[in-house]
């Protein structure tokens, strides 16, 4: 489980940003947990404003890949670059993590949580101000939150839960949004929802990098997806990546391919592994 307030994903610092390069640079990315390779080669870019969904089995690396460019996690050979610098310390990036991978018994509340957001700006040890509540109050008001800036977040909703992790970052002014699963649990309403925020994200420059398992909402939703099982099988706009060879690569038997037309619809990922790798 995430503790809220010591977890360093929440702290970010000041990174110097290189004007000349690409807001997020991957290349020839490995991760290893001990003997066991999680993440193979990996390297795409992203520019800002963008929106990417990485798509995968459970346990295909997708939590993994977020966390290294969160600067969480190591990594093992390869090069990760953010404005042209490597993970860590970088205040322009948010890491939202799984909601299931958050105590949510931990007595604090909405408004709380999004504050968390302003420290990277004011620094560590320094109290907020008036103007950081509002600021605050004003990112709550944009995820249709601010009426619940002072209940606790034990008892929020699921997609409640997600729109506050999206205050927090934007109290963060974070430049890459890193959503975990952003979707799963959601009802048909929160996924619209989320969507919307997400819109008015894209209107502002924001990127996002979004991990999800629903394929037809990333083929609708998103103008770039990452077909991800440990290693890549394919990035690039979803009529380009989403084609029969590279699901049935990607999911192999936990799939199943529908003849519909002249599309092929691609249904029933129901692989066990991890979900949290």
């Amino acid at each position: 489980m995430i503790n809220l307030f010591r977890s360093n994903t929440f702290f970010p610092h000041h990174v110097q940003h290189r004007p000349d390069a690409p807001l997020l640079e991957v290349s020839d990315l490995s991760v290893r947990y001990d003997s066991t390779l999680v993440l193979d080669n990996i390297s795409f870019q992203l520019e800002t404003g963008q929106r990417a969904a990485v798509i995968g089995p459970n346990g295909a690396g997708k939590t993994t890949l977020f966390k290294v460019i969160a600067g969480v996690l190591p990594y093992t050979s390869g090069r990760v670059n953010i404005y042209g610098h490597k993970p860590g310390g970088h205040i322009c990036i948010a890491y939202l993590p799984q909601r299931s991978q958050v105590d949510w018994r931990f007595p604090v509340n909405v408004s709380d949580v999004v504050m968390m957001g302003r420290i990277g700006k004011l620094g560590v040890g320094r109290v907020p101000g008036k103007k950081d509540w509002l600021y605050v109050r004003q990112c709550l008001k944009e995820v249709g939150m601010a009426e619940l800036a002072g209940r606790q977040i034990s008892e929020l909703s699921g997609g409640q839960q997600q729109r506050m992790f999206i205050a927090r970052a934007l109290a963060q002014e974070a430049e890459l949004f890193l959503m975990d699963e952003p979707f799963t649990g959601l009802d048909v309403t929160s996924q619209e929802d989320i969507l919307h925020i997400m819109d008015g994200l894209r209107q502002r420059g924001v990127t996002v990098f979004a991990s999800t398992h629903d394929l037809h909402l990333a083929s609708e939703k998103f103008e770039r997806v990452m077909l991800l099982n440990r290693y890549m099988i394919g990035y690039g706009k979803p009529g380009q990546v989403f084609n029969r060879e590279n699901l049935i690569e990607a999911f192999g038997g936990h799939i199943r391919l529908i003849p519909s037309g002249a599309e092929t619809l691609a249904v029933g990922d129901s692989c066990c592994e991890d979900e949290n790798i």
